[in-house]
């Protein structure tokens, strides 16, 4: 049988074929995208889940001049594949390749740069209000939404708005009752019902009452059933929305059983599908610390509750789901939610646990102005994949929240330099805190095999040294201090060299800083945030305040968005990597 895909680059291309070979096509894409993650790793299921969708759109509308804007983007892979990046899928998510996500910059298909969810209905929109005011009134906008992301706030906000314009877009609602855990609230029931009881799709249907033309459920992996559909809504002005059920992972037999993992399994067999074990399982992930240590806890304080906005499996609070699921809440995509919430629980004397990976705490920012800091309530924020996190890149990196959070008045920031710092930070905040806390922690796996070790307190505002020296003090946060150490000894001039491990970003302990800036005169901060607002402006207004004359050198995340790649690989395009250290303490 002939291979079609192989013929295929563009949706030119694409369009050529019948409606009966699109099925061949499917299966052909689906293998693909299998191949390349088995070997490469990345996000599987959301793009098994919508092949034939991807296809039935880029052959039904006219793209790239019909807009297509896919929500998150970790189902994008079959359109990256249809649209000119077939021959460089290989290098998606590696150091100088394709991007995981829709990218602007890298093709004129992708028509909204996304990573974060449920912004894809208000770009849309926004496009298609464009089109109206330069009179393309023929022009179609689409955005392709999964139930887990419409449950979002934003996602409401722009239906509300879309529902009473004139714009001609087509809302996809992509259902198959999973993000990347299970889709919980309301909202998720309803659909269910809806899929049920098709009566309920003509009857009290919430999307119609917005003001939309609906359609559906319709089964999303039927592509003769999505191109009649397609064919019909493309004749209809106005706000439109169809409603199609698929299966994350299909065609996978692992990743249809085990939706969770297989939404990003890393590489596995492609024929098996049984994944690969990862060479530093040896050790434990910095979330399976966090996770683990909180149920520790949970167990023995039972004024502790755990709050996550749709990372349940990401955080590892599945376990303290699994054994007091009445203590914990998973309250869906919703992170201003969420912090608010926490902040409701603490003015009735419960111990809230909002546990948020670092680039989604930037969507809550006002709640943690407004409602925690401002009335000083003790929120303990735990913010997962803080730093650089790899491969998902720019719009996943960790790397602001030190900046935006050190302006915040009455917030105490914490970054544990290992494991057992982690542990014991945990234990001490559910003591009792006057103030709110944030305690950052990278992605990914620790070095430390004994770290459940008995619990210790950790003194409020208090950095330790971790190395003593003559010449340089280098002062850092978090678990870059492990690049530090390791730099030291590769330095010829070792012994020169103090280290610091300040851990408190916000208070400083100024007693430590008065030490280090009257015995050194050189000074080195290094972190894995932003410099700009970072912990080392932080070291600098010390100093600047202070009338002391140090020579002070700030390393970290230069002013610019930083693309994806290995977490190594980016330390060492940025000089952060322990080789790089070296060099530049031998230097300095």
């Amino acid at each position: 049988m002939k291979n079609l895909l192989a013929n295929i680059s563009n949706p030119t291309d694409l369009r050529k074929l019948t409606p009966n070979q699109l099925p061949q096509l499917a299966t052909e894409l689906r293998n693909f995208i299998i191949d390349i993650v088995a070997a490469k790793g990345g996000h599987l299921g959301a793009s098994l889940g919508v092949v034939e969708l991807t296809i039935a759109l880029h052959y039904m509308f006219d793209t790239p001049s019909d807009l297509l804007v896919w929500d998150v983007g970790h189902q994008a892979y079959g359109h990256k594949i249809l649209t000119d990046r077939k021959h460089i899928f290989h290098t998606n998510r590696q150091f100088k390749g394709i991007a995981g996500f829709p990218l602007r910059e890298e093709s004129v298909f992708d028509t909204f740069g996304v990573g974060h969810s449920s912004t894809s209905i208000s770009a849309a929109l926004g496009m298609a209000i464009a089109s109206n005011l330069k009179g393309l009134k023929n022009k179609h906008h689409i955005a392709v939404i999964g139930d887990a992301s419409i449950a979002s706030g934003m996602a409401f906000e722009a239906l509300n708005h879309a529902g009473v314009s004139n714009a001609n877009i087509l809302i996809i609602l992509n259902d198959n009752a999973i993000g990347i855990d299970p889709s919980v609230g309301a909202l998720k029931e309803y659909l269910t019902k809806v899929k049920s009881d098709r009566k309920l799709a003509v009857q009290n249907n919430i999307i119609k009452a917005l003001n939309f033309d609906y359609s559906g459920p319709v089964d999303g992996h039927d592509l003769q059933k999505l191109l009649v559909e397609l064919k019909r809504l493309k004749k209809i002005k106005g706000p439109k929305f169809l409603h199609i059920i698929t299966t994350k992972g299909k065609g996978l037999q692992k990743a249809e059983e085990d939706q969770i993992t297989y939404h990003a399994p890393g590489k596995f067999h492609k024929i098996s599908g049984e994944r690969i074990k990862d060479k530093n399982s040896l050790f434990t992930k910095y979330q399976d610390v966090y996770g683990k240590t909180i149920l520790e806890l949970a167990t023995k304080n039972k004024k502790i509750v755990a709050i996550t906005p749709a990372m349940l499996t990401g955080s590892s609070l599945n376990l303290m789901m699994n054994k007091y699921p009445d203590r914990t809440f998973d309250v869906g995509i919703a992170e201003q939610h969420a912090v608010t919430l926490a902040a409701g629980m603490t003015t009735q004397g419960l111990i809230p646990f909002c546990t948020i990976y670092s680039t989604f705490l930037q969507r809550a920012y006002d709640q943690v102005i407004h409602d925690v800091a401002l009335q000083r309530l003790p929120v303990i924020f735990c913010l997962d994949r803080a730093g650089l996190v790899g491969e998902d890149g720019a719009t996943h990196h960790g790397v602001f929240d030190i900046a935006f959070l050190r302006c915040i008045p009455n917030l105490i920031i914490f970054a544990p330099r290992n494991e057992i710092e982690l542990r014991n930070i945990l234990y001490t905040t559910q003591l009792g805190l006057q103030n709110p806390i944030a305690i950052r922690y990278p992605r990914g796996y620790g070095h430390t095999i004994d770290w459940q070790k008995p619990f210790q307190k950790i003194e409020l505002g208090k950095g330790v040294c971790l190395r003593k020296g003559k010449n340089i003090a280098v002062l850092s946060v978090g678990t870059i201090a492990k690049n530090v150490e390791e730099a030291i000894l590769l330095s010829e001039n070792k012994k020169e060299i103090a280290h610091y491990d300040m851990r408190f970003i916000k208070p400083l302990d100024r007693k430590l800083l008065f030490e280090i800036f009257t015995k050194f005169q050189k000074i080195i901060t290094i972190e894995d945030g932003v410099i700009t607002g970072g912990f080392g402006s932080a070291i600098i207004e010390f100093s600047v305040s202070n009338g002391f004359k140090n020579d002070i050198k700030t390393l970290g995340i230069p002013d610019n968005f930083v693309a994806h790649g290995s977490k190594l690989a980016l330390q060492k395009e940025l000089c952060l990597d322990s080789d790089s250290l070296a060099k530049l303490f031998c230097e300095y």
